[in-house]
C-alpha cells in the first residue's frame, strides 16, 4: 500500500471538491485521485447556471423547484431526494457566495437569477456564461486552502473489495508510471458522466464513465442507464456546448424557413421548454427537410449586442471560435448532442451503495433527482449539495471504524493483467473501437430510439468487446502513457454501452429522454414507473427494476 486515509474521493470536479471539503471539515484525512487537473474538471464547462429557490422571485420557493424537477423528470426522479436538493440549495448557494462565488448581481445587489428551461420562475442563479468555470475556481481555493492532499495526474483502475467493503483503489501514475495503491476506510466516486459514447458530446476527452465501471464491476448496481439526455443547443460538429442561458435571456430556434418551430411542440414554454422536449422538436424538424444541413439555427441577435457581451460573453466567443460566426450578427446553427448522463451509480440520499465504504455523488451518481430528463442548472445544484452530504456521511463512518486491508493479491492479479496487456504484440488500435462504439451509439442509441436499432446496437457492442480482448496498445513506456489510459477507459465505456442498451431495450415506453414514437410513443406508469437496474454477472449486465420514491406528486401529463 503506497498510502491510506480516512476518506479517498475520486474524481476532483464540483462534487469531488466540494466532497474533500465537507470530510475535511468533519475531522477525517482526505485525499483525492484525479487523472486531470483538478480545475480542468469537467465542471467547469458548466455555463447557465446553479438553480436554487433564493426568494429573488415572490413565486419561488424549495416546493416549487421541487415540482418543477419531479415533472422535469417525467416522475421517474425520487421525490425524497430532490425535495432534500431544493430544500437544501439555497443554503448551499450563500456558502459558494461567502467563498467567494462571484455571481452576477441584479440593480440592488442580490444574487441575479435567470429563467431556464422548464422552471416555474426565474431560479437558476449564474456568473454571465462561466458559472462552472467560477465554482471550479473557488472550491478548489478552499481544497488549497485546508492543503487536501490530491494525488493528481493518477487514472483510478480499480476498486480494492475485501470483507464486503470498498477498502481502496488501484491507479495508474501518469507522470511516473508504474501502479499506485492507495487504501481508504471510504471511497467516494466523483469521476462524472460518459459522454464520450457518443461522436457529438458535449463532454470533455476524461468523460469516460471510469466511477460506473468501477462500481459495476465491484458488484454495485447502475440505475437508469438508458437515460442519456441530449442538449439541444450544441455546435456542429464538435457538439461544443451552448449555454441554455441564451435561451433563458431570450434567444429564438428557428427553422430553415425562419419560423420559431417551437410553437409546434411547446406551445406555451416555447424555447423554455424541457430539454427532452426541445432536443425531440428540432430533430423532428431536421428529419422533416426543415433543418439546415443538419442544423436549426438559435437566434440571439435580437438580444442586442450589450447584453451578449455583458451576459453570454462566453457563448460569443465560443461560436466564433468554433464557427467563425458572431451572434451579434447572425445566427448559430445548432443541433441535439449528448450531454448529460441521467442514470448512474445507485445510491441514497447520502451518497451511500450496496457496497459498505463506497460512496458516489455528482453526475457518476443517480441518487435519483433527475430521473428521465434534468433541468438545466439542477447538476451543479447536485453536485455542490450530495457532494457535501456524501463527504459528510463518509466523513462520519471512517472515523467511526479503524481498520483499511489491501491484500496482496488484489495488486498482484492487477499488475499481471496490466503486464498482460503492455505485452501484446499485435492487435488492433484502441482508438478505431472508440470511434466505431460512438459513431454507432450516437446513431442507434440517440434522440429517438428504435426496437431494431437498439437490438442491432447491442451486437456491434458485442463484436466491439469481442475485438477489445486483442486490443493492442503500442506505447510501452511508463510516463504519460495515454495510449494505455485510453484502453482502459475504451474497457469502461464498452460495459457501460452494453448496459444502457439493455436497460433501452427493456424499457417498452417513451419516458423524458428515451423516446421510442415508432413502437411505444406513450409514457406507461401502470408498467414502467420504476428504475431499471444494472449488475454485472459475469462480466455481463443483468437488469433489474427498482421502485421509484413518491412523496406528494402523483404522476400528471406533462406538458409545456
Amino acid at each position: 500500500m503506497d498510502a491510506q486515509h480516512d476518506v479517498l474521493v475520486v474524481g476532483a470536479g464540483c462534487a469531488g471538491m466540494r466532497a474533500a471539503i465537507e470530510a475535511f471539515d468533519a475531522g477525517a484525512d482526505v485525499a483525492m485521485i484525479s487523472k486531470i487537473h483538478p480545475t480542468r474538471s469537467h465542471s467547469g464547462a458548466a455555463e447557465g447556471g446553479i438553480n436554487a429557490a433564493l426568494g429573488n422571485a415572490s413565486e419561488d420557493d424549495p416546493e416549487t423547484h421541487a415540482f418543477d424537477t419531479v415533472k422535469g423528470s417525467d416522475y421517474l426522479g425520487d421525490q425524497d431526494a430532490i425535495e432534500i436538493l431544493c430544500r437544501e440549495a439555497p443554503g448551499d448557494v450563500y456558502q459558494l457566495e461567502n467563498w467567494g462565488a462571484v455571481f452576477s448581481r441584479t440593480e440592488d445587489g442580490r444574487i441575479a437569477q435567470r429563467p431556464f428551461g422548464a422552471a416555474g420562475a426565474p431560479r437558476t442563479a449564474y456568473a454571465a456564461d462561466i458559472t462552472g468555470h467560477v465554482l471550479v475556481q473557488v472550491l478548489y481555493e478552499q481544497v488549497v486552502k485546508r492543503d487536501i492532499l490530491t494525488y493528481e495526474e493518477w487514472f483510478a483502475w480499480k476498486l480494492v473489495v475485501d470483507d464486503g467493503r470498498c477498502q481502496g483503489v488501484i491507479c495508474w501514475d501518469l507522470l511516473n508510471g508504474g501502479l499506485k495503491v492507495v487504501g481508504a476506510k471510504t471511497v467516494i466516486l466523483a469521476t462524472g458522466g460518459a459522454g464520450r459514447l457518443y461522436t457529438g458530446t458535449t463532454n470533455a476527452y476524461s468523460c469516460t464513465g471510469d466511477g460506473m465501471a468501477l462500481a459495476l464491476r465491484a458488484g454495485v448496481a447502475l440505475k437508469d442507464m438508458e437515460m442519456m439526455q441530449f442538449h439541444p443547443t450544441t455546435l456542429a460538429p464538435t457538439g461544443v456546448l451552448i449555454t441554455e442561458g441564451c435561451r433563458g435571456e431570450g434567444a429564438y430556434l428557428l427553422n430553415s424557413e425562419g419560423e420559431r418551430f417551437l410553437k409546434d411542440y411547446a406551445p406555451n414554454a416555447m424555447e423554455l421548454a424541457s430539454r427532452d422536449v426541445i432536443s425531440r422538436a428540432e430533430q423532428t424538424e431536421i428529419d422533416q427537410g426543415r433543418g439546415i444541413e443538419g442544423n436549426v439555427l438559435l437566434d440571439l441577435r435580437h438580444l442586442g449586442a450589450e447584453k451578449i457581451l455583458e451576459r453570454l460573453h462566453g457563448t460569443r466567443e465560443l461560436s466564433m471560435v468554433f464557427m467563425g460566426i458572431d451572434p451579434i450578427h447572425e445566427p448559430i446553427p445548432v443541433r441535439p448532442g449528448a450531454h448529460y448522463h441521467m442514470g448512474g451509480v445507485d445510491t441514497d440520499a447520502w451518497g451511500q451503495t450496496s457496497l459498505t465504504g463506497l460512496y458516489a455523488a455528482g453526475e457518476v451518481a443517480c441518487v435519483s433527482v433527475h430521473g428521465a430528463n434534468r433541468l438545466g442548472g439542477n447538476a451543479l445544484m447536485e453536485t455542490i449539495t450530495f457532494g457535501k452530504r456524501s463527504g459528510r456521511h463518509a466523513a462520519d463512518w471512517a472515523l467511526a471504524n479503524t481498520t483499511v486491508t489491501v491484500p496482496e493479491g488484489v495488486v498482484t492479479d492487477a499488475e499481471r493483467e496490466l503486464k498482460a496487456l503492455l505485452d501484446r504484440r499485435d492487435g488492433e488500435r484502441p482508438w478505431k473501437i472508440r470511434d466505431e462504439l460512438a459513431a454507432t451509439m450516437h446513431e442507434n442509441f440517440g434522440v429517438f430510439r428504435r426496437e431494431d436499432q437498439m437490438q442491432r446496437q447491442g451486437q456491434i457492442v458485442d463484436g466491439l468487446r469481442e475485438r477489445y480482448e486483442r486490443v493492442v496498445v503500442e506505447d510501452k513506456g511508463d510516463v504519460f502513457n495515454s495510449d494505455l489510459t485510453q484502453a482502459l477507459e475504451l474497457g469502461f465505456l464498452l460495459e457501460l454501452a452494453e448496459a444502457m442498451v439493455v436497460c433501452g431495450i427493456a424499457r417498452k415506453e417513451s419516458r423524458g429522454a428515451h423516446a421510442r414514437p415508432h413502437d411505444f410513443p406513450e409514457r406507461d406508469d401502470e408498467n414502467f414507473l420504476k428504475h431499471t437496474l444494472v449488475t454485472s454477472v459475469d462480466g455481463r449486465p443483468r437488469l433489474d427494476w427498482k421502485p421509484v420514491t413518491m412523496t406528494k406528486w402523483e404522476p400528471k401529463e406533462r406538458t409545456y
